[in-house]
């Protein structure tokens, strides 16, 4: 759990940092002078699930889905304006209602289920506490997206960030060849499918592109699908696995779904730096998490 509680540090960073970056005058001012943003930093959903998925794994030791189900619901019932997505609220006012969450998601899209990157958003938890054990991993971080995302791309996308968060736990070799591994590592774990194969085209995208050019080939988030977003985020991971505001800097910089970017980035690099490596200052900006159970 102390694993668990530096990924939701490092996860809500992001969040409450990158939410800032949706409106276009402010690229031209924080980007350049650093600035940052003003206080006090307030998460999003991405923080909110993520918390939820925490409660879960401190209560059951795994993910129990009918009670993460519950836990989702109940958070977005005490406070639903965190920026939900459209289908995130469809799903969390059925199982408010009475209805299984099985079925709510299932219905997702007539029927394909939510391909879409609410699944990865929060997944770093889920590699924090079973890292060491890929096949768990795999299995609950699988079961952790299932709740709400059913299209095999939303969970492909909850299983890559959740085998990264895990691999960053343990990284200890120079940065480059780390970034290999890391690649390699998750590719080992993701399933077959459009997510994977945006990670492999980022696997073989040079660290030192332009971020812009690495967001257009790979994606940020714009679309708001696994695909479109977990392969730009792994490659800035790899990228800045040793600097945490750079990492974030790089995300917020190339727009798109800033903050769902900035939390998934944020909670694996947190892990490779451990507490020492988040910035005092930026902590101290963010909202205080809300925890339910302790």
């Amino acid at each position: 759990m102390d694993r668990v509680r530096l990924a939701l540090e490092g996860l809500s960073l992001g969040d409450g940092f990158g939410q800032h970056f949706f409106a276009p005058d402010l690229w031209r001012t924080e980007f350049n002078s650093r600035e940052l943003p003003p206080v006090p930093w307030q998460y999003t959903d991405d923080t909110e699930m993520a918390l939820a998925i925490a409660d879960v794994l401190g209560s059951c030791g795994e993910i129990d889905q009918d009670r993460l189900a519950q836990g989702f619901a109940k958070r977005f019932g005490i406070n639903p304006y965190r920026g939900y997505g459209s289908g995130a609220i469809e799903v969390l006012q059925a199982i408010e209602a009475g209805q299984s969450w099985r079925k709510a998601a299932a219905a997702l899209f007539f029927g394909q289920g939510s391909l879409g990157n609410g699944a990865a958003m929060r997944a770093a938890p889920v590699g924090a506490y079973f890292a060491g054990d890929w096949g768990a991993v795999v299995q609950q971080a699988q079961r952790s997206a299932e709740v709400t995302h059913m299209h095999p791309e939303g969970i492909a996308g909850a299983i890559a960030v959740a085998v990264a968060a895990a691999w960053a736990v343990s990284v200890s070799s120079p940065r480059d060849s780390a970034a290999a591994n890391l690649f390699d590592c998750v590719l080992t774990h993701t399933p077959a499918g459009l997510t994977r194969d945006g990670i492999e085209r980022a696997a073989r995208l040079p660290l030192d592109a332009w971020e812009y050019h690495a967001a257009e080939k790979l994606g940020n988030g714009v679309e708001v699908r696994a695909d479109d977003t977990v392969p730009f985020c792994l490659w800035v991971v790899a990228r800045h696995l040793d600097d945490f505001t750079e990492g974030l800097w790089t995300a917020a910089r190339t727009g798109g779904d800033a903050d769902t970017t900035s939390a998934i980035i944020g909670g694996i690099i947190a892990l490779a730096v451990g507490w020492e490596g988040l910035p005092v200052n930026w902590l101290a900006r963010r909202e205080e998490l809300h925890w339910l159970h302790r």
